[in-house]
């Protein structure tokens, strides 16, 4: 245990070097706040364009709190995930084509212990820039609209982690196995993509898939309840985090001791 977290400690501090503890943080906080902050606005920026015919009115119904929070949450599954695949799919390739991983590996570091740190820094790093950032969007949505309840947002926060955190992983198990970090992203968002886009298609017959959890979460907050699939996605959503992990470092150790 005092090997993993001195490699945990060790990511965080690289994360501090890298700036990633600035810049992913005040990113989610920036597409946090943009969303109730342009709905509040529109008739405004509208009416600043100008160029409507003499005597048009724009009429734009005021949103719910929970459709603005809603809204604002989904730009995290779109920029959010586009940011979370760049700012993590070097985090083995890279180390791998520099041969700072060898380095390592050739004390006695698991395997196990050094593709799990550096999965458990990237984690940390998500969930508390999406917090931060989400409660923003809370925080504005409840001073421009109405307060959507704290237990709502919560319950919400976890639903949109959790499938962040597949996708994390996801492009985890690519940077372990590939020596490209430009490949393991590419890679790793097409399948968060394509994924999306089936399930979405086919949502009838594909509710228990992890990226449904986006949807599942809008709807307790537009609704005020869970659809009856969140809890099988979720368990999918915990299964295929568990396997990829075990293949990132199954692979990641083979790939080693070949070379």
């Amino acid at each position: 245990m005092s090997q993993w977290l001195m490699l945990f400690q060790k990511e965080i501090l690289e994360m501090w070097r890298n700036f990633k503890w600035i810049w992913v943080p005040i990113t989610f906080i920036l597409l946090g706040v943009s969303e109730p902050l342009t709905s509040y606005y529109m008739k405004d920026i509208l009416d600043s364009f100008g160029g409507l015919p003499e005597g048009a009115v724009i009429d734009i119904p005021t949103p719910t709190a929970g459709a603005v929070l809603a809204s604002g949450l989904s730009q995290y599954s779109t920029l959010g995930v586009l940011i979370i695949v760049l700012s993590t799919m070097g985090i083995i390739a890279g180390e791998r084509k520099s041969g700072v991983a060898a380095m390592i590996l050739v004390k006695p570091v698991s395997y196990l212990s050094y593709v799990t740190s550096k999965w458990a820094g990237s984690l940390l790093l998500v969930w508390f820039s999406l917090f931060i950032g989400y409660l923003s969007t809370w925080y504005y949505t409840g001073q421009l609209f109405d307060w959507v309840p704290f237990g709502e947002f919560f319950q919400s926060y976890i639903l949109y982690g959790l499938w962040l955190t597949v996708v994390l992983t996801v492009t985890v198990f690519f940077s372990a196995s590939l020596i490209a970090p430009g490949m393991a992203g590419f890679i790793s968002l097409a399948i968060a993509l394509v994924v999306s886009i089936i399930s979405g298609a086919l949502s009838h017959l594909l509710e228990w898939s992890p990226s449904q959890l986006t949807g599942y979460a809008s709807a307790l907050l537009t609704v005020g309840e869970l659809p009856d699939d969140t809890f099988p996605a979720s368990l999918v959503g915990i299964f295929i985090i568990a396997i990829l992990l075990w293949l990132s470092v199954f692979i990641f150790k083979k790939k080693e001791l070949a070379s």
